[in-house]
């Protein structure tokens, strides 16, 4: 991918080119062109991941739960990461009200930014062409595209790590410690959002500054101690106050076997992300056993949507399989995989061409800062054995953004040499072969434009090795040739992501692909896997009901229009739906009551602490946002942690704090110490169950 705009060569020295009086509009219609992609059609995606939504509507009516991260309003349980990405949204709702617009047009306005903030920090040392390449590839990439329309802790952790390099960039230019703190300080807010996946870019950031800064290497140490020391500070303040705060008057840390936040951290959100051991997880690690025998129907039901029920591993897990070439599979490539050869092969040449700079050109400090991300990141998530899920790959897209975009405008200043124009044309051959290979994998999916862009592709490779061709008004054209090559099928694929609505725990961006596998995304609906390592793919509004009533979601969303959401995989666990689908909800995604079953729970609502207790927290929470009361998600995310207690239910019910228990969506029997199970056994024993608009539930108070 290359630029007609000629500047002069930027070195950490000199300073960086004047402003032209196209860059502020050029700026503008990317910053707005991007916004309405975002926005647009927004609230069609209605609760999107109702785990998250459910937090962020507690979180509304309730500082203590904000500052928590509960999922209820109730504070019986947190959600399993930190809350800082819930607090946006939490503050948009309590101004605006609860609705999907409210909660997800600030992630929207995060993707805004984070190509903003992509385009300064690029810009500042390549140039205004540079930066725009950049924001414009970090805008199309799908899984961008997917995560800033949605409410995952993704799209904050995003900007905070781009705003991590723009830091140190600057201190690597000038020097100074305070550009260190401030790293340090975004990398401790990132940690804030999404704990240990931030710390992929340290390396990244302590190496290049070690290497690079300009003091002498004993200050540039300590200037990375001091680094540190805001990273701690910056993260950390939430950390003690959870951690000191008395357990009994603050809810359950979810995900953790212990109720602690440094469990969390280390173990579920730590290194079992690595080496599959994840205590609490689905996955058969931390002494779960067997996953089918565990999850009774669900590990069969897994199997037969295309996934091993088995552990995870290199041969190939619930997690899919590990290795050098994960990022390029059916279930990843076309989040991600589109730039990722450009940006290898530009990341080489551009170090090259910055070979003999000084050791603190900033320049060459972009390329290693960037290059380095990418690396770190891709390299962790193609071989780590725990949960994997292909959204994940939205880390590695800024480094891609900002290594395409700076090598290639570096080559292309440098095109008078032989050997570079051999690269641009070697990279756009390898950009086009890989869009070759990712479009093929959905054969109904504009089946023309694989060979457009290959076509495309092959004339201005050879347009490129051509001097005559790469000077004057030609030059314009061999660009734009090379623009379509490297952003066809990033842009087609980003479009169909933002005219499908998304819900669910797992989703993913793009068309329907052949081969798709990812973790239990993979599990399909009616007909099975949608084969993009997503839940349910696309139902129809009959099929998507699967047992009870689906009222339409707030903004607009139409019964049974989600992508990953509400198929019905069936229960396996004494009639409870384990993965997904129904008026009653799933592991990975929420309950839809009907309009009966609301009016019933919102009846005397206030006379109780918990208007109903679920097990799991994706089926706690379409009941939670359709009354805005709290509801109990019993065991947290997977129904596996130990919170309540047997005794602590019993308690509650005895002091007439639960109004009811609502039986179905995600079963019992994996909890720590079976805590769940226990409880939906007592409960059966002892009371009456009725059914309301499909819905099995128990009057705890009768």
């Amino acid at each position: 991918m290359t630029t007609t705009l000629e500047e002069p060569k930027v070195d950490a020295a000199e300073p960086p080119p004047a402003r032209r009086r196209w860059e502020p509009w050029a700026l503008a219609a990317l910053l707005v062109g991007t916004a309405v992609a975002y926005i647009w059609g927004l609230g069609a995606s209605g609760w999107a991941n109702s785990f998250y939504a459910a937090a962020v509507q507690a979180g509304s009516e309730s500082w203590k739960a904000f500052f928590f991260g509960s999922s209820d309003a109730a504070n019986s349980i947190t959600v399993d990461k930190p809350p800082m990405s819930l607090w946006l949204m939490s503050l948009s709702v309590r101004i605006f009200g609860l609705s999907s617009w409210a909660m997800l047009v600030p992630q929207a306005l995060l993707g805004v930014g984070s190509v903003a903030l992509l385009y300064a920090t690029v810009k500042r040392w390549f140039g205004a062409p540079a930066g725009l390449l950049a924001g414009l590839v970090l805008a199309l990439t799908p899984i961008a595209v997917l995560m800033f329309r949605f409410n995952n802790p993704d799209a904050l952790l995003v900007l905070l790590m781009i705003a991590s390099v723009w830091a140190l960039l600057r201190a690597v230019e000038g020097g100074r410690t305070r550009w260190m703190v401030l790293t340090g300080v975004f990398v401790g807010l990132g940690f804030l959002t999404k704990q240990l996946q931030v710390m992929l870019v340290v390396p990244p950031l302590a190496l290049t500054y070690l290497f690079a800064g300009p003091p002498k290497f004993g200050k540039r140490l300590a200037q990375c101690f001091a680094a540190l020391g805001a990273m701690i500070v910056s993260a950390g303040w939430w950390l003690l106050t959870v951690e000191l705060w008395p357990a009994s008057s603050r809810p359950w840390i979810g995900g953790s076997q212990n109720n602690s936040i440094l469990e969390l951290t280390l173990g579920y959100n730590g290194l079992g992300r690595l080496n599959g051991e994840e205590t609490g997880s689905v996955t058969p690690g931390g002494g779960r056993g067997d996953a089918a025998a565990a999850m009774g129907g669900a590990g069969e039901a897994i199997a037969g949507a295309g996934m091993p029920a088995g552990g995870p591993g290199g041969g190939g897990g619930m997690w899919g399989s590990t290795g050098i070439t994960r990022m390029f599979e059916s279930a990843q490539g076309g989040q991600i995989a589109w730039l990722i050869p450009a940006a290898l092969i530009l990341l080489v040449a551009g170090l090259a061409l910055r070979g003999r700079a000084p050791r603190v050109d900033t320049q060459r400090a972009s390329f290693l800062v960037w290059g380095l991300w990418l690396l770190v990141t891709g390299l962790t998530f193609s071989f780590m054995a725990g949960i994997f899920h292909a959204y994940y790959t939205v880390a590695l897209a800024p480094a891609v953004a900002a290594l395409v975009a700076i090598g290639s405008v570096t080559l292309w200043r440098r095109r008078d040499m032989l050997w570079v124009r051999a690269v641009l044309a070697a990279t756009l051959l390898a950009t086009a072969a890989m869009s070759w290979v990712l479009l093929g994998r959905s054969a109904s999916f504009v089946p023309w434009l694989k060979w457009a862009v290959v076509v495309v592709g092959v004339l201005a490779a050879v347009a490129v090795l051509i001097p005559a061709l790469t000077r004057g008004r030609i030059a314009a054209v061999v660009t734009l040739a090379a623009m379509f090559t490297g952003l066809a099928g990033p842009t087609a694929y980003a479009v169909n992501t933002m005219a499908t609505p998304h819900t669910g725990s797992i989703v993913s961006a793009g068309p329907t692909v052949e081969g798709g596998r990812g973790g239990p995304g993979g599990m399909g609906g009616p007909g099975g896997t949608d084969g993009a390592g997503r839940m349910g793919g696309r139902t129809d509004g009959a099929a998507g009901a699967a047992g009870g009533a689906m009222p339409a979601m707030p903004g607009g969303t139409a019964p049974g229009a989600t992508n990953g959401a509400t198929a019905g995989a069936t229960d396996g666990m004494g009639g409870m739906g384990a993965m997904g689908g129904g008026a009653a909800g799933g592991l990975l995604s929420g309950s839809n009551p009907g309009a009966e079953l609301v009016s019933l729970l919102e009846q005397d609502s206030g006379n109780y602490t918990w208007v109903a207790a679920a097990i799991g927290s994706n089926s706690a929470s379409g009941y939670q946002l359709a009354t805005e009361d709290p509801v109990m998600p019993i065991g947290g995310f997977n129904g596996s942690d130990p919170s309540p207690t047997i005794e602590q239910f019993q308690q509650y019910v005895a002091d007439g704090r639960i109004h009811y228990f609502i039986s179905g969506g995600r079963g019992g029997g994996m909890g720590g110490d079976g805590t769940a199970s226990e409880i939906s056994t007592w409960v059966q024993a002892n009371f009456t169950a009725v059914t309301v608009d499909g819905v099995t539930l128990y009057d705890l108070t009768s």
